[in-house]
């Protein structure tokens, strides 16, 4: 059995869709297909979670309707009138997902996301399965929410492990059918609320299911040839990976690579589960594979990680005292209460340094750091990473540049950059 995952996207379109199709198709044996939402569709989403929680009622009405306009473009186009079984089946989505809009939100914000934003996975599986049974391809769609179980750390759900093996196995037997569609990124509570894995967490879902089931591989479906050594969107010249070992592919996912999620790559490691990163488009060519293979040394070539929209906050204790194991307990607490990703620290005697992601809470963390600590802060920056660097690639991305932090290891250099003008 193999675990295929196919990110927005692939299936941002009708034409996508048919593409979809057509891979689905040409593998004969047992398939385990997992689905994100499609296109930007988790995005918009958000947006009316935002508005949904602060009572923006006209807001939430017209991206809701912007969204369902959306689908229904590429529904109109795949489904005939003589599919309106299916088309129900889709609009009853959409219908349940209005009704909550229509309620009175919680006071819990996290919450309120997990259950709308899982509607982005919910329709687009629905829409697969059904245009691949119209076309005559046997498929079985599975709610993953009630299989894949997890804590209620909505926004960011812990797998519960022991509970989602027992349940898994039962929804994936392959006695009816040798395909089943499935949704990522989405878990549910052993209470049935819906929650959701952390951002991008489709590809999480993926090698879950991989670990469980014991399959013989996954593929990541993507909209690049492989894991590049940059982002070709941002450098234009970036060169394919054929081949990365596990340990590289976390330390890439770590460091910010948006092709593999950070957390996919241990459960499939954990059972030596060979990963295929490969492009949609060509999807029989190999791409490239993550396995216990490492690079070969000799053709080791460096990576470059770009993030954008980053704060560099500096503290400093207000009385002077060292900057301890005492003081950076309570920093790190701070931090992991506003749900904060940190992405470099550095630290002297009597300061520490952080470089975190912009986001919502990052000010709210700034006014609690303030209370015992001077602080001061730089916006849009940029974190520049580089795995098996060397001077000519240093150069490439400082030159001419403002450096406000450097930190190199034996492996990585990273540099906290002003934004070019």
């Amino acid at each position: 059995m193999d675990v295929f995952k196919f990110g927005g996207a692939s299936v941002n379109s009708a034409e996508g869709v048919r593409n979809f199709c057509k891979i689905a198709q040409s593998y004969r044996s047992e398939s385990l297909i997992v689905v994100s939402a499609m296109g930007k569709t988790t995005n918009a989403l958000e947006q009316i979670v935002d508005n949904f929680f602060h009572k923006k009622t006209d807001l939430v009405q017209q991206q809701f309707v912007d969204i369902k306009t959306y689908h229904f473009g590429i529904i109109n186009e795949l489904f005939s009138k003589n599919d309106s079984a299916s088309v129900d089946k889709i609009n009853r989505l959409f219908d349940n997902l209005n009704v909550y809009l229509e309620k009175s939100a919680s006071l819990n914000y996290e919450f309120e996301y997990d259950q709308i934003v899982a509607y982005g996975e919910l329709i687009s599986t629905t829409i697969l399965s059904e245009y691949l049974r119209n076309k005559g391809v046997k498929n079985q769609w599975v709610d993953i929410r009630r299989y894949l179980k997890t804590n209620d750390t909505f926004g960011e759900a812990k797998v519960d492990w022991e509970l989602s093996r027992q349940l898994l196995p039962t929804a994936f037997t392959f006695q009816d059918t040798f395909i089943y569609i499935t949704q990522g990124f989405i878990g549910g509570t052993s209470s049935n609320l819906t929650t959701t894995l952390g951002r991008e967490g489709s590809d999480y879902t993926a090698a879950i299911l991989a670990n469980v089931l014991d399959a013989q591989e996954v593929s990541i479906l993507k909209d690049v040839p492989g894991v590049m050594n940059a982002d070709p969107k941002w450098l234009p010249d970036a060169k394919q990976l054929k081949r990365i070992s596990y340990q590289e592919a976390i330390e890439l996912a770590f460091f910010g690579a948006k092709v593999i999620h950070p957390k996919t790559i241990q459960p499939i490691r954990e059972k030596n589960i060979p990963m295929f990163v490969r492009s949609f488009i060509n999807f029989h060519e190999q791409g490239t594979m993550v396995s216990t293979a490492a690079i070969e040394k000799s053709v080791k070539t460096p990576i470059f990680i770009q993030k954008k929209d980053q704060r560099l906050i500096s503290i400093r204790p207000k009385d002077y005292s060292f900057i301890i194991e005492e003081n950076l307990g309570p920093i790190f607490s701070m931090i992991a209460k506003h749900r904060l990703k940190v992405n470099l620290t550095q630290n002297s005697a009597i300061s520490f340094s952080l470089c975190v992601d912009n986001s919502k809470n990052i000010d709210q963390l700034i006014e609690a750091l303030k209370e015992d600590y001077e602080v001061r802060y730089n916006e849009n920056l940029e974190l520049i990473t580089i795995r098996h660097y060397d001077d000519e690639s240093i150069n490439q991305m400082t030159e001419g540049r403002s450096i406000l932090l450097e930190q190199k290891s034996r492996d990585t250099a990273q540099y906290v950059l002003e934004c070019k003008v």
